[in-house]
């Protein structure tokens, strides 16, 4: 049975939300961000939050007690941000996918670190509570005795590669955060996502769902990179929307991984489940290198463990990857 987003956030949210509060969203046009901004507006009419959002492209949707400001993020100083004192600021803003980050690590690091702390200044300033996103990248590499990977793992991530752009950005970004909180007692919370998918998520993309669904439909031939043995666990946005709220909310912990910690699964098994959504025998799976434009050193294992969160709010995860990909192939054939 498909599960219908705004009840799934209804049922588990309506009663735990504050109200008459200000919230501002960098970021707020990408994936997670409209889906944040739709389980804020399903919410709103209850707790009567005002939203406000930042972003260089405005978000294909109109959302009820919602202001947009169109910014080029990467050009952002503390004066020219939006003249109102926020209850929460959640930095959002990023560019998660390597093949992008990698074509602007400058504009990544500039994001994830000094987009940052100019927030966490108006934070201090504003007395807002501040909820840094960053990433499950700050692992890095872990060695397996640290898969499921918890939250106070230090990470095993190089300084001087491809990626080092993005994973050292954001584990600057939480070092700020940390800074913040301890020495100007902020109200800070950090948000570790282990990869989000949903439908919403563009063509051109570039991470493994959107990019083996396209492939699928338009080409025919899915390419994995290496081996293909390189493993994930994927949780759907309903599910991560819903976890990370409750966070924001009511969250007692510093650091929080989000995601699904079940289903961890190869990059050739995920373009196999895709491929059998399709008429099989016309879609083929191609091994290829790793393309130049792609970064190197790509993690082979990404397991949350999830215990810390389980334990605080009970949620678990209820769309499986099956019925996810599912979704996403009704949304792929409409929009690719």
């Amino acid at each position: 049975m498909k599960i219908n987003f705004e009840n799934l956030i209804k049922e588990n949210l309506l009663n735990n939300i504050p109200r008459n509060k200000k919230i501002f969203i960098t970021g707020s046009s990408g994936f997670i961000g409209n889906y944040l901004l739709e389980a804020l507006t399903f919410l709103s009419e209850k707790n009567k939050n005002i939203i406000h959002g930042i972003d260089i492209i405005k978000p294909k949707t109109s959302y009820k007690n919602f202001t947009f400001f169109k910014r080029d993020l990467q050009k952002i100083t503390y004066k020219n941000l939006p003249k109102y004192k926020y209850d929460y600021i959640i930095h959002l803003a990023g560019i998660p996918s390597p093949t992008y980050y990698k074509e602007n690590p400058l504009g990544t690091i500039y994001l994830n670190s000094n987009l940052a702390e100019i927030l966490l200044k108006k934070s201090k300033k504003d007395n807002s509570k501040f909820i840094y996103f960053s990433s499950s990248e700050i692992y890095g590499n872990p060695t397996l005795d640290q898969i499921p990977t918890k939250e106070t793992y230090n990470g095993y991530v190089s300084s001087i590669s491809d990626r080092s752009c993005y994973d050292e950005s954001k584990r600057m970004g939480e070092t700020l955060t940390y800074i913040y909180k301890t020495k100007f007692a902020v109200d800070c919370k950090i948000i570790r996502p282990f990869n989000f998918y949903g439908n919403g998520m563009k063509y051109n993309d570039k991470r493994i769902i959107p990019q083996f669904f396209y492939q699928a439909i338009n080409t025919k031939k899915i390419t994995v990179f290496d081996n293909g043995k390189q493993t994930r666990t994927y949780c759907h946005i309903y599910d991560a929307v819903v976890m990370i709220l409750k966070i924001i909310f009511s969250g007692k912990q510093f650091v929080y991984n989000v995601g699904n910690s079940n289903e961890e699964i190869s990059a050739e098994k995920i373009a196999k489940k895709i491929v059998n959504k399709f008429n099989k025998n016309k879609i083929k799976i191609l091994k290829v290198k790793y393309p130049k434009n792609y970064p190197s050193d790509e993690p082979r294992r990404r397991c949350p463990s999830m215990k810390k969160f389980y334990e605080e709010f009970k949620y678990k995860a209820k769309i499986k990857l099956d019925d996810g990909l599912e979704y996403f192939k009704e949304f792929a054939l409409r929009e690719y």
